[in-house]
C-alpha cells in the first residue's frame, strides 16, 4: 500500500533500529513505553492523521480563515479534528498526567508529530502554541498559575499564543514598546500592539491564554528589561471561572502565501485601557523564559517543514510508479512509454529526496532522544552534554532542514511536471506552506548566527566537540565494515575539515573581523547540516549492513539496500560540494560586505 504524510517503515527503523528507543522504559519515568505501547502510540498518530487530518488540507486551504468585527473563524473540518485531537489527549504528549499529559518519550512524541504535521500541518499550528504556553506556565508560572490555566490549555479546552513580535520590533525582540503598569491588586495594566500572532484569535476554543512580552515602567532599555505576562482573552477568576472580556482585540488577519488554515492576527492590547495580566516568572527575565517555548517551538518548526518534505517526497514517489509518460531511454523506437519513476532524472531527484527525508528524520529524532536522556539520567555530568547537544542540534533542526525542506518540496513538484504547478494535486500546497517555516520562530539567517556566534563556543566548544565525538563513533564503527569504509573515510574527512572551518571563523571573531565571520554564518550552518546529514545517513547504513548480514526476511531487503543507496549517494554526492563550501567559507571572501549600496542597484 502506498505510503502518505509519513513512512511507517522509516519511522520504525529510527525508533527502533537505529535509537533503540525501546530501551528507555528500563527507566521508571517511561517504565510503560515498551515497543508493543510505542507501536500502539504511532498506529493512533498515523490513523487519526490519515483519515481525519489529511483529508481536510486541501479543503482548509481553499477556505482560509476569515475575520469579521474582531472574531476570527477557522476551516469548518478543523472543529472536529480538534475535538478528535483533545479526545486523543495529544497536545500534551510528553507532559505530566497531573495536568493533563501522557507522559512518553519526546522521541515517541515526535514520530507521532511527524504523522500529524505531515497530513495537516496549518492544523497543528494552533496545538503547537497552545502547547507552548502551557510550558511556560509549567516552567515559571506559580502554583496559582498553574491551578487556573495548565490543564485547560493541556486539554485543549482553552488555546495558547505567543505575543512576542510588534510592528517595529520583529527580530529586533529589543525594540518592544508594549508597557506593564503595575497595580494595586499585583496585576499588570498592558498597552500595546502585537502581529504575526499565530491563532491569537480563533472559534476553536473558548479563551485563549496570551503569555506577552512587555516592558514594566521603568525597566531598563533592551532585551535586558523585558518581562513575560499571562494575558487571558477573558479574565480568569481565583476560582478558576471565567470573567469579562479582557481588551484583547484582534484587529486583523494576514493574508499569506501559505497556512491558510491557520489564522495569523494582529491584537491590540488594552485600547480601551482595560487589558491586565499577571507577571510570569521574575520581572526583566521575559526573554530567558520566552527562550524555553522558543527553543521547544523551533524544533517543531523543523518537524513542519520536514513533514512537508517528507509528504511531498512520498507523494512524488507514488505519483512516479503511476505516471507513464515517454519510452525507457535505450528502448527501440516506438516502444511503449513506461513510468517515469524508470527515467534517469526523475530517479536522481527521487534519491535526493529519499536521502534528504530520512536523514532530516534521524536528525529530529535524535534531538527527541537527547531530551529524554536528559529526562532518565541521575548524572549531571550527562545531562549537561545532553543538553549541550540539543542546544547545537536546534539551529540545524530549525535552519538547515527547513532550508532543505523547502528544495525537496519544490523537488517534489518538479517530479509531477504541470501538474505539479496545479491545484489537483497537494506538492504546490505543500510548497507554498513549507515556506514559511524558514522564517518565522527566528529566521534561518538568525538560526546560522546562533549556530555561530553562542552554540560554537557553548561550554567553550564542548557542546560542539561533544556532538562531534559522537560522529566519530558512528565514522569508527563505519570504518570496520570493508564495504562502508570509504565512506566513512570521506565522512571522516568532512568532520576535521568541519573543524578546521569553525576554528577559521572563531579566528576571524578574535581578530574583531566580526562582519566578515558572520557574512560565512548561513554557508557554516549549510556545511555543519550537511556533515551530520552524513553521519546520520551512514549510521543507518551501519545498521542496514548488520541487518543485511543477518539474512533479514525479504519484505525488509529492500529497505536496506535502501539505505545503502541513500548513504552512498549523499555522501559521494553531497559532500565534495560541502568540502568546496568549506574552503570557500575558510577563504573569507568579503564581497558581500565590501559591495557599496549604491552598486547593489
Amino acid at each position: 500500500m502506498a505510503q502518505v504524510a509519513a513512512d511507517r517503515r522509516d519511522v520504525d527503523f529510527v525508533l527502533h533500529e537505529q535509537l533503540n528507543v525501546e530501551q528507555l522504559s528500563q527507566f521508571e519515568k517511561f517504565e510503560d513505553f515498551n515497543k508493543k505501547t510505542i507501536d500502539m502510540v504511532v498506529s493512533e498518530a498515523r490513523n487519526l492523521a490519515v483519515k481525519e487530518l489529511l483529508p481536510y488540507l486541501k479543503e482548509a486551504d481553499e477556505e482560509g480563515c476569515s475575520f469579521d468585527n474582531g472574531k476570527v473563524t477557522v476551516p469548518k473540518a478543523f472543529h472536529r479534528a480538534y475535538k478528535l485531537f483533545c479526545e486523543g489527549e495529544w497536545i500534551a504528549m510528553c507532559d505530566d498526567p497531573k495536568w493533563g499529559g501522557q507522559g512518553m518519550p519526546a522521541t515517541v512524541a515526535l514520530a507521532a508529530n511527524n504523522y500529524f504535521n505531515g497530513a495537516n500541518y496549518p492544523f497543528m499550528l494552533q496545538n503547537i502554541l497552545s502547547h507552548g504556553a502551557g510550558k511556560l506556565v509549567e516552567s515559571f508560572g506559580t502554583d496559582k498559575q498553574k491551578e487556573l490555566f495548565l490543564e485547560k490549555i493541556y486539554t485543549g479546552v482553552w488555546g495558547g499564543s505567543m505575543l512576542l513580535t510588534e510592528p517595529e520590533a520583529g527580530s529586533d525582540v529589543g525594540a518592544l514598546t508594549t508597557k506593564a503598569v503595575k497595580n494595586d491588586d499585583g496585576t499588570y495594566s498592558i498597552t500595546g500592539n502585537k502581529i504575526f500572532i499565530t491563532s491569537g484569535e480563533n472559534d476553536l476554543v473558548e479563551n485563549i491564554i496570551h503569555p506577552v512580552l512587555a516592558r514594566i515602567e521603568g525597566a531598563p532599555p533592551g532585551t535586558a528589561g523585558i518581562s513575560l505576562f499571562l494575558v487571558p482573552k477573558f479574565w480568569v477568576h481565583d476560582d478558576g471561572s471565567q470573567g469579562d472580556f479582557n481588551d484583547v482585540v484582534c484587529t486583523g488577519i494576514e493574508e499569506k502565501m501559505g497556512i491558510h488554515g491557520s489564522p495569523t492576527c494582529s491584537l491590540a492590547l488594552g485600547g480601551k485601557g482595560q487589558c491586565k495580566g499577571t507577571l510570569l516568572g521574575r520581572e526583566n527575565k521575559g526573554m530567558s523564559a520566552m527562550f524555553v517555548m522558543m527553543n521547544e517551538a523551533r524544533l517543531h518548526v523543523g518537524m513542519q517543514g520536514f513533514a512537508c518534505a517528507s509528504a511531498s517526497y512520498l507523494n512524488a514517489l507514488n505519483y512516479a510508479r503511476e505516471r507513464v509518460q515517454g519510452a525507457a531511454l535505450t528502448a527501440p523506437r516506438g516502444s511503449a512509454g513506461v513510468p517515469i519513476i524508470q527515467h534517469p532524472d526523475i530517479r536522481r531527484i527521487l534519491l535526493t529526496m529519499k536521502s534528504y527525508s530520512e536523514g532530516m528524520r534521524s536528525i529530529l529524532f535524535y534531538v527527541g532522544l537527547m531530551e529524554d536522556m536528559i529526562k532518565v539520567s541521575d548524572n549531571e555530568t550527562d545531562r549537561v552534554r545532553y543538553q549541550g547537544i540539543i542546544d547545537v542540534l536546534i539551529p540545524v533542526a530549525k535552519g538547515y532542514i527547513t532550508d532543505r525542506a523547502f528544495e525537496m518540496c519544490s523537488h517534489g513538484v518538479h517530479v509531477f511536471g504541470g501538474y505539479g504547478f496545479t491545484r489537483e494535486y497537494p506538492q504546490e500546497q505543500l510548497l507554498r506552506d513549507c515556506k514559511i517555516t524558514q522564517i518565522y520562530e527566528g529566521t534561518n539567517g538568525i538560526q546560522a548566527m546562533d549556530l555561530l556566534g553562542r552554540k560554537l563556543g557553548l561550554n567553550k566548544g564542548r557542546a560542539f566537540t561533544d556532538l562531534l565525538a559522537e560522529v566519530q563513533k558512528t565514522i569508527d564503527v563505519a570504518g570496520e565494515s570493508k564495504d562502508l569504509k570509504p565512506m566513512a573515510d570521506m565522512v571522516e574527512v568532512c568532520v576535521v575539515k568541519l573543524m578546521e572551518t569553525a576554528k577559521a571563523l572563531g579566528m576571524m571573531m578574535g581578530a574583531k573581523k566580526i562582519s566578515s565571520a558572520f557574512v560565512q554564518a548561513h554557508p557554516f550552518l549549510d556545511v555543519t547540516g550537511d556533515t551530520l546529514m552524513a553521519w546520520m545517513l551512514l549510521w543507518r547504513a551501519v545498521i542496514a549492513t548488520q541487518k543485511l548480514a543477518a539474512n533479514p526476511k525479504k519484505k525488509d531487503v529492500s529497505f536496506y539496500e535502501g539505505q545503502l543507496k541513500s548513504a552512498q549517494f549523499f555522501i559521494n554526492s553531497v559532500l565534495p560540494v560541502t568540502k568546496g563550501k568549506m574552503d570557500v567559507i575558510i577563504a573569507g571572501d568579503t564581497a558581500a560586505l565590501d559591495i557599496s549600496e549604491e552598486a547593489f542597484g
